[in-house]
């Protein structure tokens, strides 16, 4: 399928590896030329070439900013004045237990996972509206529905960004900017394998057997009963970017292997 994203501009954050990367690479499929953000060169630049290899004929850049700081935020949208669709994928998990969840452990998930996609958000969101046309979407998570136990902090960041997504569309309503967020669940990383070994009930697991007790204990309400491949979101993502995409707007898509069992 045609997706119609021939010559539009994208920026991706923390797109060096996972989801990010995975967005980053659809879309360069797709004839978009893409920005990547990291903190790191060298895994920006093994990014890129991850890229050009699944698109030889793509037209992609990186950048090396700290996107939890406004500093980093200001330096890329020196760089880049203007997009047209901005992937706010940039974000972090961990977990901890309620009480030993500092105020700088609240900080820091905040400006990284909150403060990261509303700062970018804020620079390119009016001048979308001003040309009618821009896409932003917010990689959110499931958990941005229920709040897990053992990461508080992280479910409301995750809740966060539904809300501020919600918030953005209302100011679109006659235009052609949309604005909307994608809730994953677990999708296949070398940082998500290593959580659920860490939830595995005895040692000498293989890491097939772990996911399959994740599935059984923590999430048996999903109906694919298996983690989620990055491609996959980066499917719905490039749908939601696209001109194709231009009927959602303000909505939160699930993309999380059928957890939810309400039907709305």
């Amino acid at each position: 399928m045609d997706l119609q994203l021939h010559g539009k501009t994208a920026i991706v954050t923390g797109a060096t590896a996972g989801i990010g990367l995975a967005i980053a690479r659809t879309l360069a499929r797709e004839g978009v030329a893409v920005t990547i953000t990291g903190r790191r060169q060298d895994k920006l630049d093994a990014a890129v070439a991850d890229i050009a290899a699944a698109a030889p004929c793509a037209d992609v850049s990186s950048l090396v900013a700290d996107l939890g700081t406004a500093r980093g935020a200001a330096a890329l949208a020196e760089v880049r004045p203007d997009t047209d669709i901005l992937i706010n994928n940039l974000g972090y998990y961990e977990a901890r237990p309620f009480a030993e969840i500092t105020d700088e452990d609240w900080l820091r998930m905040l400006d990284i996972n909150v403060m990261s996609g509303v700062r970018l958000s804020r620079h390119y969101f009016p001048r979308m509206l001003q040309k009618n046309w821009g896409r932003v979407i917010f990689v959110s998570s499931e958990v941005g529905a229920f709040t897990p136990p053992d990461m508080v902090h992280y479910g409301v960041s995750k809740s966060a960004q539904l809300a501020v997504s919600r918030g953005m569309a209302e100011l679109t309503k006659g235009t052609g900017v949309t604005v909307n967020s994608v809730l994953p669940a677990a999708t296949r990383s070398d940082g998500i394998v290593e959580y659920l070994r860490q939830t595995a009930p005895r040692p000498g697991m293989s890491d097939a057997e772990i996911e399959a007790h994740f599935f059984e204990t923590y999430r048996p309400s999903s109906l694919i009963a298996r983690m989620i491949e990055a491609d996959e979101i980066a499917a719905m993502v490039a749908l939601l970017a696209s001109p194709l995409g231009a009927a959602s707007n303000g909505a939160a898509v699930r993309v999380e292997g059928g957890s939810f069992r309400s039907i709305l």
